[in-house]
């Protein structure tokens, strides 16, 4: 929780936090954009948001639990953490490829559309020995998604809203799928393919 959660009722602060999935379904997780310091939120007093929406929020604590005064959504960008059996589109396939005979963890690339302008960006993610588990980390806000959808909008000269997808694929890599116009045939796609069929949503 965020240094002002310690402070007491009287303490409140404005920030800008990306809206997760939280511990339960309870509750969202605020993400400060700028510290990654977490803030757990009863859904209940946030009704209007979905994960991935980055808002600008006035949070306020009281006896350590904290209340959200006031909420505006800056970007409407959602977000959708999977677990998948169908097998990872060749943009993604490709990418991995060119990372492990780089001997490089991660690796990205944009995609394009029929009409060669640019539609999507994709990152990919080595698998980590050990218990690491990526899916979570983004999912929890251990590895935050901040600087990958920054990354996406600037060179392409495109701005949020975006559809992210972080697909765990049976393959030895994780995937994040940025796509740049949310509610188009790519995003209809992946969507399709990754979260209506032999997907599991976390």
């Amino acid at each position: 929780m965020t240094d002002e959660a310690t402070t007491g009722p009287a303490m409140s602060t404005e920030r800008e936090f990306r809206v997760l999935p939280g511990r339960d379904d309870a509750e969202w997780l605020f993400l400060d954009v700028d510290s990654a310091d977490p803030t757990y939120v009863p859904r209940e007093a946030v009704p209007d948001v979905d994960a991935g929406n980055r808002v600008r929020a006035t949070l306020s604590w009281d006896d350590g639990e904290p209340v959200v005064e006031d909420l505006a959504v800056e970007a409407a960008t959602t977000v959708a953490f999977v677990e998948t059996t169908e097998p990872i589109f060749e943009a993604a396939e490709e990418c991995f490829e060119r990372a492990r005979a780089g001997g490089e963890p991660m690796n990205s690339r944009v995609t394009y559309g029929t009409d060669n302008e640019p539609n999507g960006v994709v990152y990919t993610f080595a698998d980590q020995p050990g218990s690491r588990d990526l899916l979570a980390e983004f999912r929890d806000g251990g590895t935050p998604l901040e600087p990958l959808v920054d990354r996406a909008a600037h060179p392409e000269g495109v701005d949020p809203p975006f559809s992210v997808y972080v697909i765990d694929p049976a393959e030895p890599f994780l995937v994040v799928y940025i796509v740049l116009e949310p509610d188009g045939l790519l995003d209809e796609t992946v969507a399709d393919t990754y979260l209506r069929v032999g997907a599991s949503e976390q």
